[in-house]
């Protein structure tokens, strides 16, 4: 003879609910720990370790929110509320037999307070009530949720904006359907080098700002960029497919926190130290009054093809280093960590700069500005072969090798992208240089690089001779 339907609602005053399984592995928090680890850019294996839980679990608490922050987890409790370690002591004293006035004075709580929690939140397995401070938490976390529907959930107007603007199909003038590329959504980031959805695929941000545009009057057509990130990453949000994220412009399945993004552009490259960031650099290179001060960089072409370029910064003097390939490049296998027999390696590059500058005076040896790349992870062998100190720009900064990169614009009109660079032997190259060194700059009130180089070669030796009579 079983029990009657709703026993445990009688018992407990909770009202009849679907199974929620069991509780969970760990509490508020756990995951606040868990939070604040992914704020500082840690992974989130690694965040799951530092919060006490598992890496799997860490990894699910992650993809469950889409990388966004839960703001539930941070909420400071007002003390209005039972706390759980209010429960654990009330679970030490009922094992104890204390009764619930008793209970009640040891918390300075109310007895009504103790009371009903010893009813409404015990667990019920086994037909009574067992009251355990992590079930009763659970208990208490649930009821307490209120789930507020999203906007676009409540107002399908403005939710089929927002999806006509993000995964729209791309059409023609005349309102003709362009099929782009057929590609399935895999959950996972977008594949590099590979076929997209095509898509209008407006940012969440245009979208929110348009809205204002189209609807100048209608309040109800209002929604934040955040709002939109957050029905396409968080589960439970509803209104948006998660299969829209591949229209975005990154194509990620979850975001990234700031903090993690950040830490990817340090790049911290082991031969680059402290000593020769861009910081470090002489003050007198940035007023380009003192020549002697390069910037180098590699232009990259077909089939891993390179050819290195030096400008100088006063006199725009620009010298074109041949990266031919090594043998054994198409027949042998690749080594890790062995040469680049494209040649294109650390060990060519610094080779081919040595040579180029060999002919140089010293006072035009003084520093060499260079970007991030591998190719001058040998910078310190080529700072004692050649006297120039070598110094590397901050990551994703072209900028502050303005004078290079302008240059190789130029040279991209004898070396075009897409090319198979190796092919020019030095004579060619020398050529493609003499080409610029003796085209008139505006910046150099119309003088050509060589004549440049060579007045301020002879004002400083004429400045020299002058000061030492």
């Amino acid at each position: 003879m079983g029990r009657d339907a709703g026993w445990i609602a009688v018992m407990t005053g909770r009202p009849p609910m679907r199974s929620p399984g069991r509780p969970p592995v760990a509490r508020k928090e756990h995951r606040r720990l868990f939070w604040s680890a992914i704020a500082q850019g840690v992974t989130s294996t690694d965040a799951g370790l530092a919060a006490g839980v598992s890496e799997v679990v860490g990894t699910r608490w992650f993809r469950e929110c889409g990388g966004v922050r839960p703001q539930s987890v941070f909420h400071v409790d007002s003390g209005r509320f039972l706390s759980f370690a209010e429960r654990e002591q009330i679970a030490l004293c009922r094992a104890q037999k204390m009764g619930v006035r008793q209970i009640a004075r040891q918390l300075d709580r109310s007895p009504s307070t103790v009371s009903r929690e010893l009813r409404r939140n015990a667990g019920t397995r086994g037909g009574t009530l067992t009251y355990r401070a992590s079930v009763a938490q659970w208990h208490r976390d649930r009821s307490a949720a209120r789930p507020k529907p999203s906007k676009m959930v409540s107002n399908p107007r403005l939710r089929r904006y927002v999806q006509e603007r993000l995964a729209g199909r791309v059409v023609t003038e005349d309102g003709v359907t362009v099929a782009g590329p057929t590609v399935p959504f895999t959950g996972r980031n977008r594949a590099r080098r590979a076929d997209r959805r095509w898509a209008q695929a407006w940012s969440p941000e245009q979208i929110a700002a348009r809205l204002r545009r189209d609807f100048p009057d209608d309040l109800t057509m209002r929604i934040s960029h955040e709002a939109i990130y957050q029905a396409l990453y968080v589960e439970g949000r509803g209104a948006l497919s998660r299969e829209y994220v591949a229209c975005l412009r990154t194509g990620r399945a979850l975001r990234v926190p700031r903090a993690r993004t950040r830490r990817a552009r340090r790049n911290q490259r082991g031969f680059i130290t402290p000593e020769v960031t861009l910081d470090r650099r002489p003050a007198e290179v940035t007023d380009r009054e003192v020549p002697g001060h390069w910037e180098g960089d590699l232009i990259i072409g077909l089939n891993r093809s390179a050819i290195g370029t030096l400008v100088e910064r006063t006199t725009r003097y620009t010298i074109l280093l041949p990266l031919p390939r090594m043998e054994g490049y198409g027949t042998q296998d690749r080594v890790k960590n062995g040469p680049a027999l494209a040649g294109r390696g650390a060990e060519a590059v610094k080779n081919a700069i040595v040579d180029a500058v060999a002919f140089l005076p010293e006072k035009l040896r003084k520093t060499l500005t260079w970007d991030r790349g591998t190719e001058m992870a040998a910078h310190a062998e080529l700072a004692l072969q050649t006297g120039l100190s070598v110094f590397f720009c901050d990551p994703h900064s072209p900028w502050q090798r303005g004078t290079n990169e302008n240059t190789n614009g130029l040279l991209r009109q004898y070396f075009p992208k897409g090319t198979d660079l190796s092919r020019y032997n030095p004579e060619q190259l020398a050529a493609v240089a003499l080409t610029l060194n003796t085209r008139p700059r505006k910046i150099l009130d119309w003088r050509n690089p060589t004549e440049a180089l060579r007045d301020v070669l002879y004002f400083r030796q004429s400045a020299g001779v002058a000061t030492t009579g």
